[in-house]
């Protein structure tokens, strides 16, 4: 499979782990690379992030405007309606970043797998079916789409997970997060879910948080 176009950057040369950070509906990998600088991390954390651009789609809710989406949306409902089969063509896709990272060297388990809203959707999938155990999943504004689907992998039934979400946000409500969460319980995982007082976004506290997590993870 060949790989979706990304943006990389390396915190120090000669990187020993990775995250994989995917993006929203309508965004592509540029939209949180800027974070990177802010996450302020250890100077010998040699860290390579890889923002991967979904692929340009019709999206069903927006009319049928061709935006780059990680799946179609089919109902307004957010626990709604989406295309099963093409979350499952994303995960693939980028699951094939996690293979090339292990092949670059570095360690599955010094793997972390993110998202944001949509993409968190499809980092549910990869993270807890991928065979080999990964560092961490990081889950921002999202849900868990293939919660009732998904072919959960032992390797990484122990794996770090965080789950963020905004107070009032207005695209993914606050419940759906929580109802990912328990979810994850219900399937015997232990996540950390934290809330802010925000919209559909990231704040300073929540930059501050995932720094602390990562760090926790990969230091």
């Amino acid at each position: 499979m060949s790989l979706l176009p990304a943006v990389e950057f390396e915190t120090s040369d000669n990187p020993d782990a990775a995250v994989i950070w995917l993006h929203g509906l309508g965004a592509d990998g540029n939209d949180f690379a800027p974070i990177v600088p802010e996450l302020r991390l250890p100077e010998d954390l040699a860290v390579r992030f890889i923002f991967p651009h979904a692929p340009s789609i019709p999206v069903t809710i927006n009319g049928g405007l061709v935006m780059p989406a990680w799946y179609d949306i089919v109902e307004m409902e957010i626990d709604r309606q989406v295309d099963v089969p093409q979350l499952m063509m994303s995960a693939a896709s980028v699951t094939a970043f996690v293979e090339r990272e292990i092949e670059r060297g570095v360690d599955s388990r010094r793997i972390i797998v993110a998202g944001f809203s949509q993409g968190g959707a499809v980092a549910y999938q990869v993270a807890l079916s991928y065979p080999q155990p990964l560092g961490g999943l990081l889950v921002m504004s999202s849900y868990f789409a293939t919660e009732q689907v998904i072919e959960l992998s032992p390797a990484n039934s122990a794996i770090a997970i965080e789950v963020h979400h905004g107070l009032q946000d207005p695209v993914v409500p606050e419940n759906l997060g929580k109802s990912g969460v328990a979810g994850l319980q219900d399937k015997g995982y232990n996540p950390t879910y934290k809330s802010y007082p925000m919209e559909h976004g990231v704040c300073v506290e929540q930059i501050e948080d995932i720094s602390a997590w990562l760090r926790e993870r990969l230091c």
